[in-house]
């Protein structure tokens, strides 16, 4: 039981929205089933430096440091509210002192902090230079620096930070008012399957 629960415990640090990575906002529609990707004729795809200014302009880079700054100290802060809720629907793991719980939590976050760096900042930004040649031409791609450029662009890319702030922790919020049920019935299944196996016999002695 006590294995299953920590199990449980660890694997729901998981559980944060894409929508937390992506930099979505809350209103955000999900993601629509994939379709044939629309193509850019290749003499109207924008140009790499076209691409960099683009990003440049959108301190993409930047939002993505910032989101990846973010996430590990978000990760130990899910962990540590689960774990207490889990602890008290279950007593027997009362016996994991406060300083193994710590433990636990630093190596959560020590890992998702490596899972962070595993795919790196230029990666993404290669990643989606690829498929904005697919989807915007030139002209378009032109046409966001120049608002991206302007005082109403740069002022809404100054908000973002302020913006991602406020909405980190609502995420937090609502993730772990409706997680504690999809726990329960993991831990439950995860039980099932543990009493289900049969014990291995003990070896005879040589």
């Amino acid at each position: 039981m006590n294995k299953s629960s920590m199990l449980a415990a660890i694997v729901s640090v998981a559980l944060i929205p894409s929508s937390v990575l992506c930099g979505q906002t809350p209103d955000a529609s999900p993601a629509p089933v994939a379709q044939a990707a629309p193509t850019i004729p290749a003499d109207q795809q924008p140009t790499t430096e076209q691409l960099n200014k683009l990003f440049e302009v959108m301190h993409v880079r930047a939002q993505l440091a910032s989101i990846t700054k973010m996430m590990p100290q978000m990760m130990q802060q899910q962990f540590t509210a689960q774990f207490k809720d889990i602890q008290k629907a279950h007593p027997e793991l009362a016996n994991i002192s406060e300083d193994q719980q710590k433990a636990v939590s630093k190596i959560v976050a020590s890992y998702m902090e490596r899972v962070m760096n595993l795919y790196t900042g230029d990666e993404m930004i290669s990643d989606m230079a690829a498929i904005y040649r697919k989807h915007l031409a030139a002209a378009d791609v032109d046409a966001a620096i120049a608002y991206y450029s302007s005082p109403a662009g740069e002022h809404m890319l100054d908000m973002v930070p302020a913006m991602m702030q406020e909405f980190l922790p609502v995420v937090t919020s609502r993730i772990q008012a409706r997680i504690p049920p999809l726990i329960e019935q993991m831990t439950q299944e995860m039980e099932g399957v543990i009493k289900s196996q049969p014990s291995p016999s003990p070896q005879a002695p040589k």
